[in-house]
């Protein structure tokens, strides 16, 4: 397999991976761009009931990687699973277009998930050696990757859903899955060749396995990340429903779509990925490099600020519709606090993988993902029973335990960097 750098210096077999994760989170978050509105708007729910399913698909969609990457690692193999898993994530997909099968839509979009969300990930890792600088930057560029159909999904899914009928926009969300698995298949030249896999339970030899202190840590940074999402996950659930009816959406005479603004947090992914990956490597260069757990809180601290600015703003526009530039601005801090914690996050549970159990490490993080988002959609359950500035000061409160609690962490996390490479994710 030629691995000659083509991008940011890195294999050819990144940039597969990276336009396969790119269709894949175009099907994701064009279905996500619609569904709140969809159940509110189509199908009548309340705004409780919408916020509470909402919350509970997303803690779904990442609870089924933590068995599906066990069976990864021990019976289907990387190829196979994201195969599999993308063509019923794209069935999935097609079903939302018909209401009476909406629940069991989202049950086998959630589903084929499983298989494809862990094992993506734990491919990156396995296009470098353990101790290759690059493999931490590696996440940041496949995270670009996340973003770009996370930008493009709420313009074309979106206005589609819109303008034409929300069971079209699902319908180019199927389109999109498709488009990935294609990608990815023709792509395997690219890709590294899997390690054997574990046909039944034996025991984890010692450079197999986790030690004490790993797995302390790790589910300490998850503790923390299930608090931050709490917050963080509002982008597309109780944020969405303000942006409809707390934003004055016109510009130049013309009506801003509603589900444009979930773009932003995207666009801003990209455009600032590029920036901060090059302050982190001078930084590093120079000796200072920025702990992965210190990092982390920062970005937490981050995402706090911005939801203190919309709860400045929803409690100086006295109930009327707020300018729609202010939601920019809140985008822009978000997703500058989201690259400080979530790629680091995940880069640090992939390199702390045993080599054989990639994928069922990388599940572990999705984990930490399930148990945010169903808190999430609890804490969304209350979107009704507050002000929005009040709700914002609550968002932003949870954000701030978050950082607390990820800095308090960083002597555990300082115990076990050294033996595990480059503490740069």
């Amino acid at each position: 397999m030629n691995n000659a750098p083509t991008w940011f210096g890195h294999p050819r077999g990144l940039t597969v991976l990276f336009l396969t994760n790119m269709w894949e989170q175009f099907s994701y978050f064009g279905m996500r761009a619609l569904l709140v509105y969809f159940m509110t708007k189509q199908l009548l729910l309340g705004q409780a009931q919408a916020s509470f399913i909402y919350g509970a698909y997303t803690a779904c969609a990442y609870f089924t990687p933590i068995i599906g990457g066990m069976m990864v690692d021990r019976f289907l193999g990387k190829r196979r699973a994201i195969i599999i898993g993308a063509s019923v994530m794209a069935a999935g997909h097609f079903m939302m277009a018909f209401e009476p099968l909406f629940y069991v839509a989202l049950a086998t979009i959630a589903l084929g998930n499983g298989l494809f969300l862990p094992t993506l990930p734990s491919q990156v890792g396995d296009l470098y050696r353990r101790d290759d600088p690059r493999r931490g930057w590696a996440y940041n560029v496949y995270y670009v990757g996340i973003n770009i159909g996370g930008f493009l999904a709420p313009l074309l899914c979106g206005t589609i859903g819109e303008l034409y009928g929300w069971h079209y926009g699902f319908g180019l969300a199927g389109i999109g899955m498709l488009a990935g698995l294609a990608i990815y298949l023709s792509g395997q030249r690219w890709l590294p060749p899997e390690p054997p896999r574990q046909q039944q339970p034996s025991p984890v030899s010692a450079g197999d396995g986790f030690d004490r202190n790993t797995i302390l840590t790790l589910f300490a940074i998850g503790v923390a990340v299930t608090v931050f999402r709490s917050a963080y996950e509002q982008v597309g659930n109780t944020l969405a429903l303000w942006a409809e009816h707390g934003l004055d959406r016109r510009a130049s005479g013309l009506l801003i779509p509603m589900t444009w603004f979930q773009s932003l947090n995207p666009l801003f992914v990209m455009l600032m990925t590029p920036p901060l990956l090059a302050w982190w490597r001078r930084r590093a260069e120079a000796g200072h490099d920025q702990p992965p757990a210190r990092r982390m809180a920062v970005g937490a601290l981050l995402v706090a600020v911005a939801y203190l600015l919309l709860a400045l703003v929803a409690w100086q526009a006295h109930g009327q519709p707020a300018g729609w530039l202010w939601l920019v601005l809140f985008f822009f801090i978000f997703t500058a606090g989201e690259l400080f914690i979530l790629p680091t996050g995940l880069g640090l549970f992939a390199r702390l993988a045993p080599p054989r159990l990639g994928a069922t490490t990388v599940g572990a993080w999705f984990l930490v993902i399930f148990s945010g988002s169903l808190s999430a959609g609890l804490v969304g359950s209350l979107w009704s029973s507050f002000q929005p500035a009040a709700f914002f000061v609550l968002l932003a409160a949870l954000a701030s335990v978050a950082a607390l609690l990820l800095w308090l962490l960083h002597p555990l996390t300082q115990k076990i960097q050294p033996s595990n490479g480059s503490s740069t994710c």
